[in-house]
C-alpha cells in the first residue's frame, strides 16, 4: 500500500485569490507570480487553470517559463530575474516571453541583440529600479538613461518600470512610505506603466496599485502578514496537506515521546503516528502544540518531528484508529497559524514540499 500523503491543490481557491486581487485595483493588469512550481501548488497545472484569466505570469527564470511553453501555456511569461547570460535572448524572443532588465549589462546585451537581428517583435521589457530592497535594480540615477536607451530599441514592446518593497508586509509603514516617494519622484520620467505591488501591497498598500499587480503567495492563500489583515481575511487556503495515522500506541504518565525527549506525558497519553516528516517538507521546527484536524476536531504534535514521522496526542480521540485522515494545513488548519508556530512564513512551507508529497488536483 502506498504511504498516505496528498497535497491536495484547490484551483478554484486560486481562481478566487486572483481575482480577489484584481478587485484591489480594478482596471489595473495582474501578473501571477507562479515561480518555485507556483509556490508548491504546481505551476503547470495552475497555469492550465489561469490561463485565459490571467494578464500575465510572473516566473523567475527562462527554465521555468518554457515548461509553462512547452505545457501549451499561452499566455505572456514573465521572468523576474531576467536573463542570466545573452545566449537566453533568442529563446526568450522565440518562445514570446517577456523579461525584466535590472543592470546596464543586459541594456548592453538587448542592443546588440536588437541591431544583430533587426529588432525585438515586440518584447515587453520590465525595467526594474532599485528603492531600497537593495537586491536586484538599476541605480535610481540610472534609469532616465536606461529608458531611453530601451524605448529606443527597435521592436520592443511595452516598457514597464518595476520596484520591489522590502517591508510592505511589516507594522512600520515608514520604509514603505520612502520607496514609494523615491518612485514618485523618479517615474515623473516615464509615462507608460509601472508595478510596484507584491502580494502585501496589493492588500494594503492601495496607492502603490498602479498598472500592473504580482500577486503571489496570496494566489495560494498564504498571508504576508504577521497579524489579521481584511484582505488577507478573504483568501481561500489552495492547498490541504493530508495524510494518515499509521500506529497508535498507549504511552505511560512520565514517558517521554519522540527525538530528544522533547514531549513528557503528563498522563497515560494515547499517542498516534503520522506519516508526514521534515523530508516531505513539514518543518523539523514546527513545535509541540501546533494543531491537525482529525474527523472528530483538533488534535495537537506530541514529540520532535522527525524525517518520516510526526506524533500526536489522541487523548481527545478514543475513536481515532489507524488509516483515520489528518489535516496538517488547509481549511481547517491555517498554513499562517503553523509557518507562525514554526517561526517562519508560509511562503517556505508551501515551496518547500518535496517530491514524496503526491499532488492531487481538485476543482478542474
Amino acid at each position: 500500500m502506498a504511504r498516505n500523503l496528498w497535497a491536495d491543490i484547490h484551483l478554484d481557491a486560486i481562481t478566487h485569490n486572483y481575482r480577489l486581487a484584481k478587485a484591489q485595483a480594478p482596471g489595473a493588469r495582474a501578473c501571477a507570480i507562479i515561480k518555485a512550481d507556483a509556490y508548491g501548488h504546481g505551476a503547470v497545472a495552475v497555469a492550465r487553470h489561469l490561463d485565459r484569466e490571467v494578464d500575465a505570469f510572473g516566473v523567475a527564470c527562462i527554465e521555468e517559463a518554457l515548461e509553462l511553453r512547452e505545457a501549451g501555456i499561452a499566455s505572456p511569461v514573465l521572468l523576474l530575474e531576467g536573463f542570466f547570460e545573452a545566449s537566453e535572448l533568442p529563446a526568450i524572443l522565440s518562445h514570446h516571453l517577456w523579461t525584466v532588465v535590472h543592470a546596464l549589462h543586459q541594456v548592453d546585451a538587448l542592443e546588440a541583440f536588437a541591431k544583430g537581428r533587426g529588432g525585438l517583435d515586440g518584447m515587453a521589457i520590465w525595467l526594474k529600479v532599485d528603492s531600497g530592497m537593495h537586491r536586484l535594480g538599476l541605480d535610481p540615477a540610472a534609469l532616465s538613461g536606461a529608458l531611453q536607451r530601451v524605448k529606443a530599441l527597435p521592436g520592443v514592446g511595452e516598457v514597464v518600470v518595476m520596484s520591489h518593497f522590502a517591508s510592505a508586509d511589516e507594522p512600520d509603514p515608514n520604509p514603505t512610505v520612502r520607496q514609494l516617494e523615491l518612485m514618485d519622484e523618479i517615474l515623473a520620467l516615464h509615462d507608460g506603466a509601472v508595478s510596484l505591488s507584491n502580494s502585501a501591497a496589493v492588500m494594503a498598500w492601495p496607492q502603490a496599485h498602479r498598472q500592473w499587480l504580482r500577486p503571489g503567495v496570496m494566489l495560494y492563500g498564504g498571508s504576508p502578514f504577521g497579524m489579521a489583515q481584511p484582505i488577507a481575511d478573504q483568501l481561500q487556503p489552495a492547498m490541504t496537506l493530508s495524510t494518515e495515522i499509521i500506529a497508535i500506541r498507549e504511552v505511560e504518565e512520565g514517558d517521554c515521546v519522540g527525538y530528544g525527549g522533547t514531549y513528557r506525558c503528563q498522563q497515560r497519553t494515547r499517542i498516534g503516528t503520522l506519516a508526514v516528516g521534515y523530508a516531505d517538507g513539514y518543518s523539523r521546527h514546527t513545535p509541540n502544540g501546533t494543531p491537525v484536524h482529525l474527523q472528530s476536531g483538533y488534535a495537537t504534535l506530541a514529540g520532535r518531528v522527525s524525517m518520516d514521522m510526526v506524533t500526536i496526542d489522541l487523548n481527545a480521540h478514543a475513536n481515532a484508529q489507524v488509516g483515520d485522515r489528518v489535516e496538517l494545513w488547509g481549511k481547517n488548519v491555517s498554513v499562517n497559524d503553523v509557518a507562525r508556530l514554526c517561526g517562519t512564513i508560509p511562503y517556505t512551507l508551501l515551496s518547500g514540499l518535496t517530491r514524496r508529497v503526491k499532488r492531487r488536483l481538485v476543482g478542474r
